[in-house]
């Protein structure tokens, strides 16, 4: 079970953030982001996932800066609730909350960041301007219109072969322009595979995805 701290923020926004400790000295430090219905029971399971494979894990609440305390099932009404507050978020912003987040566990070693569907891009930019060691990437929707960035570290990516709403031509895309990440597709994984409150949950594909990315922290931050 974690804890709740506070962040500060490069422009002085405070946030909430989610944090939890492994049970001996971390190997390094990973900063969890959450989709659209922010830093609810699934993301803080996230996180005590990474907590128990001995990492300092952090999920900060990027949605403060909409409104505090944003947690959200996954219904029609939370879903539009999700899309509209996201909309409220520059992602420059985001990016010196993931910063913030990253100084935070810094003192763990080196930083990875992993993020699911919204956060799935927020890694991507992480990759790109938030100074981390490594990046993993589930279902980002917004990653193809980022591509005119260039990663500052090893980064993997995740998809579902049968995501309605990433088509696999965005998936090419990525693919054509970075050729160096590592892109996995899940054959008939969906939208949210990872996610074990969602319909959509796929636990062949998560067990496989869980472990590459396991595998690819510790490569890159132990």
């Amino acid at each position: 079970m974690g804890t709740l701290v506070e962040l500060t923020a490069s422009d002085g926004h405070t946030l909430s953030a989610y944090e939890a400790e492994p049970a001996n000295a971390p190997k390094g430090g990973i900063v969890v982001i959450q989709e659209i219905f922010g830093v609810n029971e699934h993301i803080r399971d996230v996180t005590d996932k990474f907590a128990s494979e001995g990492f300092l894990a952090l999920a900060p609440a990027i949605f403060d800066r909409v409104e505090p305390g944003i947690e959200l099932g996954y219904g029609p009404d939370d879903r539009d609730k999700g899309m509209a507050t996201r909309a409220g978020v520059e992602l420059d912003d985001a990016v010196k909350d993931i910063i913030a987040a990253r100084e935070f566990v810094a003192k763990a070693g080196k930083v990875g960041i992993v993020g699911y569907c919204y956060g799935g891009t927020i890694a991507w930019l992480g990759a790109c301007k938030g100074g981390f060691n490594a990046a993993s990437g589930y279902y980002g929707g917004g990653i193809h219109e980022n591509l005119d960035l260039e990663s500052g570290c090893p980064v993997e990516l995740h998809f579902g072969s049968e995501d309605q709403g990433i088509p696999m031509e965005n998936v090419d895309l990525i693919r054509s322009a970075k050729p160096d990440i590592e892109i996995y597709v899940y054959e008939g994984a969906g939208h949210g595979f990872m996610c074990d409150h969602r319909p959509s949950f796929d636990t062949k594909a998560t067990d496989i995805a869980l472990a590459r990315t396991l595998e690819f922290f510790g490569k890159n931050l132990v």
